[in-house]
């Protein structure tokens, strides 16, 4: 078996590792050509990535000018410790407010739900005034390529 068969994490490790990590970094191209990474906070949807940001951004610009991207989610601090996954994906601009709203809340309640798990009215209203200026990105994955160091037992 290959290093790079040896160290693929399966669909299930995937996933624990999007639940796990809370931060994805888009690449996106700028019009000049270079790459643009930004972290954006994220939700998983029925296997896809979804998330949101500003309307005027840069990356939206980008990305509606070239729908291409790169995302990708690491941990470790060590080379032993690498673990990620990088999608190559086509990112979709939803507007709908209503929708873009429905996306806020589902971010907000994974990343900053109380005690109780469920999100404070002030955040909700906070959810509700930022939609209007957001867009809700959903990242149709074409392709991916996954590691995990730890899997090599320390021997490289």
């Amino acid at each position: 078996m290959s290093r790079r068969e040896q160290i693929k994490l399966s669909d299930d490790e995937v996933a624990a590792l999007l639940d796990q990590q809370r931060t994805i970094i888009c690449a996106s191209l700028s019009p000049d050509g270079w790459p643009h990474l930004m972290p954006l906070w994220y939700v998983v949807r029925d296997g896809e990535l979804w998330s949101w940001t500003y309307a005027r951004s840069q990356k939206v610009r980008n990305l509606e000018r070239d729908p291409r991207c790169t995302l990708q989610v690491e941990t470790g601090t060590e080379y032993q410790q690498l673990r990620g996954v990088m999608l190559k994906a086509r990112a979709e601009i939803h507007r709908d407010s209503d929708d873009v709203a429905a996306l806020g809340r589902e971010i907000f309640t994974r990343y900053a739900r109380g005690e109780d798990g469920e999100l404070a009215e002030e955040v909700k209203q906070m959810v509700a005034k930022q939609a209007t200026k957001r867009v809700a990105l959903h990242f149709v994955e074409s392709s991916r390529a996954t590691w995990d160091h730890r899997k090599l037992g320390g021997v490289y």
